[in-house]
């Protein structure tokens, strides 16, 4: 199962499901096809929900950005 990281911290943030990682590549901007990171704010949460993120990835990205502009995010299998 995927988990996601706090890419400064390296602190766990939570699983999600393959169809999550999906969502992310498909949504977000990657540099090249290996990118796993992604920088995260509650703008680009939004875009997520809209796009078919599941309420456990909205939630765990909600949380990792709680009142901050934003935060670097990776995922690994």
């Amino acid at each position: 199962m995927p988990r996601l990281y706090n890419k400064q911290t390296n602190g766990f943030l939570g699983s999600i499901d393959d169809d999550d990682v999906q969502c992310l590549v498909d949504v977000l901007e990657e540099e090249d096809s290996k990118d796993v990171d992604y920088f995260i704010d509650d703008s680009t949460v939004d875009i997520i929900e809209e796009n078919g993120g599941s309420a456990t990835l909205v939630k765990l990205l909600r949380s990792a950005v709680g009142t901050s502009e934003g935060v670097e995010i990776r995922w690994e299998a």
